[in-house]
């Protein structure tokens, strides 16, 4: 009995000790923030540092395209590419499109060239573009309105191109208007109704810069944009990827020098006796686009694969309900990782429904690190300081931090996460780690002190010195 009771105290003693140290390691952060945090020894499975909310939901954010990644490993193989096909069917052309996010205006171009070169230079029927390969929204539940127009939430659609982004830019002007210029080849209109303000009349009127879509992909910037001598970049999503593809294809159509009788239609005919496939265009290996996917954490390689894997594994058209609920039963299967309580709305982290616990992303890293000789998807995650969107993180561009952590970040509003590995002295994983903050929300900075670092770098700063720490001095045992 005095042993038990000894060990129980030793055991409350060990967990105080890993309390005062995470609660060390948060101080910085403002009332309110809710913070899950974990640093594990990978070869013993032992906690290093904890909060000890290891079950408690948080937003995952863009840390979910780890799960999303293991997910298209263990489905879809490493040989998996997305195929584009065109072909003929009697007098009309088919377009099969598969979701490949990494489809470009080139690429089509290419494919009715060659179309051309086998005989076709005139279509005395119609062009159908064929989008069964996927049902349902394009956009996931919880993916909030004010976002939809910018390109990091374009729709994850059966036909993307060019990443179902418009580049553009709107100029300040001298007589309080604007000015915006979109260029030739995009098919969209845009008009600018925004006002040129100085900085201090922006800040009075807490007037700021407003986008309006509508399904007809034209655009309206309004609101006020403060003056300035370079024109601001713009990115819109496109918001009807049909209607966008189909006006692309009649631009190319006479790029390729290709006599269209009919129409660009959406579907497939009803009934063809000769069908003959014409152009494949595929895209790069699944290795290839998780390299894109988590170093650049790319929304739309993310949501695209999802609903692929949905897909793939249901052998139906996919979406993100069957995609998201694919994903859990392949990981369970194949990996024994249980994520079947865990609320998923898409496999990028965009939707605010999405909920994860730092065991289940913990669990995750483990399986990850410990079939690394299989699945190689650790080499595709942004190192600290280095490259991705890493690089110029302010927490990690510094010794000891940079080139000693090896991670996923994920950022939405009030949320800074990160789930990774620390590296020992020869660049090996050593310790995993999950970062899991939200409902930060600090006050504003005083414009008289520019130079004050923000209580989330500071944390940040803090957290990732101690996973370094801890994974050079477990390399040196």
């Amino acid at each position: 009995m005095f042993l038990r009771r000894l060990f129980c105290l030793a055991v409350l003693i060990f967990a105080s000790v890993f309390t005062i140290q995470a609660s060390e390691l948060t101080a910085p952060l403002p009332n309110g923030t809710r913070v899950g945090l974990v640093i594990q020894e990978l070869a013993t499975q032992r906690n290093l540092e904890t909060t000890g909310n290891q079950d408690v939901y948080f937003p995952p954010a863009s840390t979910l395209k780890l799960v999303t990644a293991l997910a298209a490993k263990l489905e879809l193989g490493d040989d998996f590419r997305y195929q584009t096909e065109l072909s003929s069917a009697d007098q009309d052309l088919v377009f099969r499109f598969s979701g490949d996010p990494t489809l470009t205006t080139s690429d089509l171009h290419a494919m009715l060239v060659s179309a051309k070169q086998q005989g076709i230079t005139h279509i005395d029927g119609d062009i159908w573009l064929d989008t069964s390969v996927f049902s349902g929204y394009d956009r996931a539940v919880g993916w909030p309105w004010d976002i939809l127009g910018v390109c990091y939430s374009a729709p994850a659609s059966a036909v993307i191109i060019d990443d179902n982004c418009i580049e553009a830019s709107i100029y300040t002007k001298k007589d309080g208007s604007t000015r915006v210029f979109v260029p030739e080849h995009y098919p969209i209109h845009v008009i600018t109704q925004a006002q040129t303000v100085t900085k201090a009349g922006q800040k009075s009127s807490q007037c700021d810069l407003e986008l309006l879509t509508t399904q007809n992909n034209h655009y309206q910037l309004q609101g006020c944009l403060v003056e300035r001598s370079k024109p601001l970049p713009l990115r819109f999503a496109v918001q009807n990827p049909t209607l966008y593809a189909s006006r692309v294809i009649y631009a190319q159509l006479r790029q390729a020098g290709i006599e269209l009788k009919g129409q660009v239609k959406i579907g497939t005919p009803n009934s063809a006796q000769q069908v003959k496939r014409l152009v494949i265009h595929q895209s790069e290996t699944l290795d290839g686009l998780l390299d894109t996917m988590l170093k650049h954490s790319d929304n739309l390689i993310a949501d695209s694969l999802t609903k692929t894997i949905g897909a793939h594994f249901f052998i139906q058209p996919g979406s993100f309900n069957n995609g998201t609920e694919a994903i859990k039963q392949v990981l369970f299967s194949h990996a024994n990782l249980d994520l079947s309580d865990l609320p998923m709305a898409d496999g990028s982290g965009l939707s605010r429904n999405n909920r994860m616990t730092v065991k289940a992303m913990s669990d995750v890293l483990r399986y990850i690190w410990q079939q690394d000789d299989k699945l190689n998807l650790i080499r595709h995650m942004p190192i600290a300081g280095v490259d991705g969107t890493l690089k110029y993180r302010r927490s990690m561009r510094r010794a000891p931090i940079q080139n000693n952590i090896i991670a996923k970040s994920g950022s939405l509003y009030g949320s800074h996460n990160m789930a990774g590995f620390g590296l020992d002295r020869f660049g090996k994983p050593k310790t995993l780690f999950v970062q899991y903050v939200t409902d930060y929300y600090p006050p504003e900075r005083n414009e008289a002190q520019p130079s004050t670092i923000a209580p989330l770098t500071q944390f940040e700063q803090r957290f990732y010195r101690t996973i370094v720490t801890d994974s050079q001095a477990t390399a040196k045992k």
